[in-house]
């Protein structure tokens, strides 16, 4: 069975940094395109991220780009999203996404992990 296993969510002051990640298995991890969204109490879910199989293309929303890091370790399995500058507009809960390709171009996402929370405090 595919399982997606986010990390690293919790509570962070404005302006603070969080490390998320999203550990993979029963997939061949470096196959797909990763990706990161994010779902806020009463919002639909919104891309934050993704990355496609090799890490060599990335795209983020437009409220996080700047500010926030997609990358990728294929020899563990993992992506990561690495947050900086948060903002209380940030705080949603956050979702590891696998594509159905090795680019989120044309492609869906297909499985899911359960979510981390991420809070950002003023």
């Amino acid at each position: 069975q595919v399982q997606l296993t986010e990390s690293g969510g919790g509570l962070v002051q404005a302006g603070g940094s969080l490390r998320l990640s999203c550990a993979a298995s029963g997939i061949v991890f470096s196959q797909y395109a990763m990706g990161w969204y994010r779902q806020a109490p009463g919002q639909q879910r919104e891309l934050v991220a993704d990355i496609s199989l090799g890490g060599g293309s990335t795209n983020y929303g437009a409220s996080v780009k700047g500010r926030f890091t997609i990358s990728r370790d294929n020899a563990q399995n993992t992506v990561y999203l690495q947050m900086n500058s948060l903002k209380p507009e940030d705080t949603a809960l956050y979702f590891c996404a696998q594509y159905d390709s090795g680019s989120s171009w044309g492609g869906r996402p297909v499985n899911w992990g359960q979510g981390t929370q991420v809070t950002v405090s003023s």
